[in-house]
């Protein structure tokens, strides 16, 4: 591994996954470790566990590659990916025009959208009650970039690093909201944030993830055919419904 590799990282989390072929070609796959429920830290174990994780362990065992898994912040996985430190990142990345012209992307392995997290009992319920308030989003997501393109006043979107601040915050009274990915505020409100906070609103901007792989990646079609093969034979179903319950007949 090199000292640029090392330096990218920086305080990440290395976790080496077992070859399972000694002929195998081991890709760098990193991913964000705050993204519950798609990717999280086992306190117990020490190991990365989610439902990204287990997407990538079918597909990396279908597709025909092993792969050393690392850990860094969400705004620095495109960044790694354009610069070739990182061979593939799953890390919830919603699919954009933008980030398509730096790297290339799988298949659509999730549909998402956008939604607002407010304390229990407050009166937020739309996009345009939060103007003029104090909202956590994440940095370098499409949340952020979506609130700014649509409030008018939004001197108080705050961008955090980990969603666990941006939550915290919230229920610390810090800021009035939190506007992020929908299955994460959504698992967030039905877990640590049970009874405290809630989510309000539609769901905004419909999005998809994908994996994503850096610019002229060979391993675009394997992992294309490995995605189809998971939900062509049931295990994305299972995957799926063991991270959020029954998977809705339009995933």
């Amino acid at each position: 591994m090199s000292t640029t590799w090392l330096k990218t990282l920086g305080a990440g989390l290395a976790l080496s996954v077992a070859a399972t072929s000694v002929s195998a070609e081991t890709l760098r796959v990193v991913t964000d470790p705050s993204f519950v429920p798609f990717e999280m830290m086992d306190q117990e174990t020490g190991e990365m566990v989610g439902f990204d994780m287990e997407i990538i362990a079918e597909v990396a065992e279908r597709a025909g590659f092993d792969y050393d898994l690392n850990t860094m912040d969400f705004n620095g996985i495109i960044p790694a990916l354009q610069t070739g430190n990182v061979d593939i990142a799953i890390a919830g990345i919603t699919i954009t025009e933008e980030r398509g012209q730096i790297v290339d992307f799988s298949d659509p392995y999730y549909d998402s959208g956008l939604r607002i997290l407010v304390r229990e009992g407050d009166d937020i319920n739309e996009m345009s009650d939060l103007e003029g308030k104090k909202v956590g989003t994440k940095i370098g997501s499409t949340s952020y970039d979506y609130l700014m393109k649509n409030l008018d006043e939004d001197g108080g979107v705050t961008p955090y690093p980990g969603s666990s601040d941006m939550y915290m915050a919230l229920m610390s009274r810090a800021i009035d909201a939190v506007f992020y990915d929908a299955p994460n505020v959504g698992y967030f409100a039905s877990t640590r944030g049970k009874g405290k906070v809630k989510t309000a609103g539609p769901l905004y901007e419909g999005q998809q993830y994908g994996i994503a792989l850096k610019k002229g990646s060979e391993w675009v079609g394997p992992v294309n055919e490995a995605l189809a093969e998971i939900k062509e034979d049931g295990t994305y179903k299972t995957i799926y419904e063991k991270w959020f319950g029954p998977m809705p007949e339009d995933q």
